[in-house]
């Protein structure tokens, strides 16, 4: 027979909105439970130098970072547990999930804060310099090239507006399309296409990459093959920005949540429950429910939110248990 674990609140997920959540969830006396999920830290794990965390005015490296706030939830006996959940039951109540270690777990609130993944190329040279260069986040690690040479792969939002933000940071921004024109917002792709007009950006269509150039020291250049005449170029850059999307962690919830794109809806707004799912007692924190800003600070901020409304749900829920098992009616 399979173990099973009963807990008030749930936590799935173990970056910032993760471990935030769980502090804030055990100084309230919850006594929640966090799954790590099989990326132990999230994103942050595959992040070298965190520049932009408030308070830490020399900067700090992503894995310590995440060390830290696993240290702070443990700090308040958050109960963490290093397992994968598989599959999901939002049906009953209590809510039923299974992880790779076949314990089941149920409880009575559930904050998901599975993150997103970003999507790369799967270049066994890419993935060579992961964290040496190359980089999913311009808004994250864009400063770091301040006045040098950096490339963008991509052609939908994503992709346009890192190549914006990062010229005005960068000396010269390269940007590559597999194809002969722009999928993003024609707003966007017009900003980009005037800028490379007069300013410090150059767009190479048709254009796919083959290889990441670098030595001991980091990225050094991009190989690329020009898709319609057969060409190889090599260009010299320090940073290449994979902008290609990113996927939300939110597979196991579908057909039970309601999603857009694969991130989930939350309530949002400034009424409160503005982490609330389409199902009560289910809330979401972080990069599941947000494809815009995608920010370690962000995402913190979002647990906290997350487990402040879980407390709230659970507050509500034992007072009508105790009315019910009392006979007064609410």
């Amino acid at each position: 027979m399979n173990p099973t674990k009963h807990c008030r609140l749930l936590i799935l997920g173990s970056g910032p909105a993760g471990y935030t959540a769980a502090v804030y969830a055990a100084r309230a006396n919850l006594n929640p439970t966090l799954i790590t999920g099989l990326e132990k830290g999230g994103q942050l794990t595959t992040t070298t130098d965190v520049d932009n965390w408030p308070g830490d005015v020399e900067g700090l490296q992503g894995p310590a970072l995440m060390e830290r706030m696993e240290e702070h939830a443990k700090r308040f006996n958050t109960d963490i547990i290093f397992d994968h959940i598989t599959q999901v039951n939002l049906t009953v109540r209590p809510f039923q999930l299974i992880g790779d270690s076949k314990t089941q777990y149920t409880c009575d609130a559930l904050i998901i804060a599975t993150g997103a993944s970003a999507r790369y190329l799967g270049l066994p040279s890419e993935q060579a310099f992961m964290g040496k260069g190359v980089s999913a986040c311009a808004t994250c690690d864009g400063f770091f090239y301040k006045n040098q040479k950096v490339a963008v792969i991509g052609g939908g939002n994503t992709a346009v507006e890192e190549a914006l933000y990062l010229s005005n940071i960068a000396s010269h921004v390269t940007v590559v399309h597999r194809r002969d024109k722009f999928r993003s917002e024609k707003i966007l792709s017009d900003k980009l296409l005037k800028k490379a007009e007069s300013d410090n950006v150059t767009i190479l269509w048709n254009s796919t990459l083959s290889e990441v150039l670098g030595d001991e020291t980091g990225v050094t250049g991009i190989r690329l093959h020009n898709e319609k005449d057969n060409t190889t170029q090599d260009i010299p850059i320090s940073g290449l920005f994979i902008a290609i999307g990113h996927t939300p962690n939110t597979a196991i919830f579908e057909g039970q949540l309601k999603m857009h794109n694969g991130y989930l809806d939350v309530k949002s707004g400034t009424q409160g429950g503005a982490t609330a799912t389409s199902i009560p007692g289910v809330f979401a924190a972080g990069d599941v429910g947000d494809h815009v800003y995608r920010q370690a600070v962000t995402s913190a901020g979002s647990g906290c939110m997350a487990a402040l409304d879980a407390e709230k749900y659970l507050d509500a829920l034992e007072q009508s248990r105790i009315n019910q098992a009392t006979g007064v009616s609410a």
